[in-house]
């Protein structure tokens, strides 16, 4: 369902404040439902996947509330955001406190999230930072190719296509990184769309009419 009176859910991870994502669905007309119940995700139209902290952290959050499989049963176009994006990955190299192993994520698409390497300019990356979309890409239907995007990370994708999953949008800090991947009704972005402006309020409209 495409419209103003589709169910938006804003899965509730425990590991973000919703509410700067809730406000910036809610200004577009939107009515949203911030929700970990199984019923209510499983009966969305679109899903935001939103997350901030360390990988780690949000995958034990995730599996304490029984997500993990949740998630994985969706079959509507869901956005992950930031650290939600990340998740939708095969594995993590972001630890906070626990040690030195890869953490396992969703593995909802083919590509691992790794520290990025970006010479002599300083982490996180922090700001704002233009990006380059793939060509006619319903996610970035009037955003053009070098708009700019709010960014807060240290880890990131590397550009990638597979089977599961591929990169539809890149950056460049130090090195070119994963800005926005899809993987079938799994859609993610690096940046935070909710914090960047008239382009990121575009790419929030462009999801939910999709």
């Amino acid at each position: 369902m495409t419209g103003k009176n589709q169910q938006v859910v804003i899965i509730d991870t425990g590991c973000a404040n919703v509410s700067s994502v809730r406000f910036a669905i809610e200004r577009l007309g939107y009515t949203v439902t911030v929700s970990k119940d199984p019923d209510v995700v499983l009966a969305a139209d679109k899903l935001f996947l939103p997350g901030v902290g360390t990988a780690s952290e949000a995958m034990k959050n995730l599996r304490e509330r029984d997500l993990i499989e949740l998630v994985k049963q969706v079959d509507k176009p869901l956005l992950g955001i930031c650290l939600g994006m990340q998740l939708l990955g095969e594995v993590s190299e972001e630890q906070g406190q626990n040690g030195k192993e890869l953490v396992p994520c969703l593995g909802l698409c083919e590509a691992p999230v790794r520290k990025m390497e970006t010479g002599a300019l300083p982490l996180p990356h922090m700001g704002w930072n233009t990006i380059s979309p793939e060509a006619d890409h319903p996610l970035f239907k009037d955003i053009p190719d070098g708009s700019y995007f709010y960014f807060v990370h240290s880890y990131a994708m590397p550009v990638f296509e597979q089977p599961g999953g591929r990169t539809i949008a890149r950056c460049e800090y130090g090195q070119p990184f994963t800005a926005a991947v899809q993987s079938g009704n799994y859609y993610g972005v690096q940046f935070h769309p909710e914090r960047s402006s008239k382009a990121g309020a575009q790419l929030i409209k462009n999801f939910l009419e999709m």
